[in-house]
């Protein structure tokens, strides 16, 4: 209690012991934002394993680069390399994963800074007596803590980058795939417009001969069910190529006239030889998202293990400055620490949650990285048979189908067979090449498939990457 009159005017006085200290810790705690820093490994991990540009937008300048970017790009059909390119820059999805990033490095810097003092008063009167109380204080225990905070913001931070640099990988597959099948849709509409057109035609010749009595009634009733047949799979074939291509324009971010874009006529060729790779789990273990997150997710599981055995026994500690003052007695002056004593929470039972949290994070790291080379080798056997199916189609089912056409059509010419027997011929080569265009498809799906198993497994990856990150930090922060 301080006890001064009114006239004496209340004085505080600050040792230089703690002014000191309080300065040097406010070097230490010193930091700035700098969200570009956290936005700098996602943006290069685009360049040197997508080949491809990332930005931010973060300003109106920003965007009107990015529009005019995706606008040259929207000017000629648009490639596979090219459509992945787009998504990158104009998907608001994964703009929005980028701002956690700044939000992650706001709270770096948070987490960095000085916790502010408290000041205390009281005013008390007695009779023609006033008691004045004054008191500063600071949480020693926050400021012991600060570097261990700050790390531990900073792995936070690591793993924020972590989870969006796979929505960026995830975003470059799915656009990958959403192209391929949207290429292949219209390709596949446009031999099954060819169908319906030698269906139809093949309908009104069987018509008009059974006018003139020339064809019975049973072989045009099949002629018309062929063409009824054929008029249901155009319109599975156009319901095909709408959801393809809206699906695809959804992963672009495009609207408006943008949607109206052109793709190719036809998918990229078969390779002559598909891909060798004799070291492909290694590659797998040194560059996959994933395992790489999990990874971080045990180090930082690690240092909270080390921050919560620090401070099990001193949850408050606070040091303040006491002056108290009189009318009729000498100045007081010292300081007091407070700190909850341990007599019933020894603080167990958090270390305890803490170890059981980081054998957690050891055993989701491994079970991660045996799931990873399992994905890898199953995604390069997928592969291999896609290549081997769809080489067989170009090189053996199509040049068949080619021969029997041809041989088809000198027995045409030699009145051999009718013109009924030419069009159901034109029918299964036209159903040939639609087989060889769904192998076709089947190959580049499984490549898309393969290049995303060798960086990660992007869909699951930031859901259980978060879900580590929320136990491990809330171990520590009790």
């Amino acid at each position: 209690m301080n006890t001064v009159s009114k006239n004496d005017p209340p004085r505080l006085a600050w040792p230089r012991t703690l002014t000191a200290m309080l300065l040097g810790l406010v070097l230490i705690g010193c930091a700035s934002l700098n969200p570009e820093k956290g936005f700098a490994p996602v943006q290069a991990l685009g360049k040197d394993k997508l080949d491809k540009d990332l930005r931010w937008s973060r300003t109106d300048e920003d965007r009107q680069q990015v529009d005019r970017r995706v606008a040259e790009l929207l000017e000629q059909a648009l490639g596979a390399d090219a459509a992945v390119q787009v998504a990158l820059l104009n998907n608001r999805g994964l703009q929005a994963a980028f701002e956690q990033l700044g939000i992650g490095d706001a709270e770096r810097v948070q987490a960095s800074q000085l916790p502010n003092p408290g000041f205390s008063f009281g005013r008390l009167r007695r009779g023609d007596e006033v008691e004045l109380e004054r008191g500063l204080h600071v949480n020693v225990a926050r400021l012991l803590s600060l570097p261990l905070l700050k790390r531990a913001e900073e792995r936070r931070l690591e793993q924020t980058q972590a989870d969006v640099a796979a929505q960026v990988v995830a975003l470059a597959g799915q656009t990958r795939r959403a192209w391929i099948d949207a290429v292949a849709a219209e390709q596949a509409l446009r031999y099954t417009q060819q169908v319906q057109q030698t269906a139809d035609a093949s309908a009104e010749l069987a018509r008009r001969m059974a006018q003139v009595g020339n064809f019975n009634k049973l072989q045009q009733l099949r002629e018309q069910s062929f063409s009824a047949d054929a008029a249901q799979n155009l319109a599975r074939a156009q319901r095909a190529r709408l959801a393809a291509r809206e699906r695809l324009t959804r992963l672009l971010g495009l609207w408006g006239t943008q949607a109206q874009f052109t793709l190719p006529e036809r998918l990229p060729d078969l390779p002559n030889d598909p891909r060798d790779l004799p070291d492909l789990e290694r590659t797998a273990m040194s560059q996959r998202l994933d395992v790489l997150a999990a990874k971080r997710m045990a180090e930082q599981t690690a240092s909270n293990l080390g921050l919560t055995r620090t401070t099990r026994f001193i949850n408050v500690l606070e040091l303040g400055l006491v002056r108290n003052s009189s009318n009729e007695a000498p100045a007081q002056r010292g300081y007091e620490i407070s700190l909850e004593l341990p007599l019933f929470d020894w603080g167990g039972a958090r270390v305890e949650r803490a170890e059981a949290v980081y054998r957690q994070a050891l055993h989701r790291a491994a079970d991660t990285a045996i799931n990873a080379r399992s994905e890898v080798r199953e995604a390069y056997g997928a592969y291999r048979s896609a290549w081997d199916i769809a080489k067989h189609q170009r090189d053996e089912v199509l040049p068949l189908r080619q021969r029997i056409a041809e041989e088809n059509l000198l027995r045409y010419n030699g009145m051999l067979i009718g013109v009924f027997e030419l069009l159901a011929d034109a029918r299964s080569q036209i159903a040939a090449v639609n087989t060889s265009i769904d192998a076709l498809r089947e190959f580049w799906l499984a490549q898309a498939d393969l290049d995303i198993a060798l960086l990660g497994k992007p869909s699951l990856a930031p859901t259980a990457a978060a879900a580590m990150t929320a136990e491990a930090g809330g171990g520590a922060a009790h």
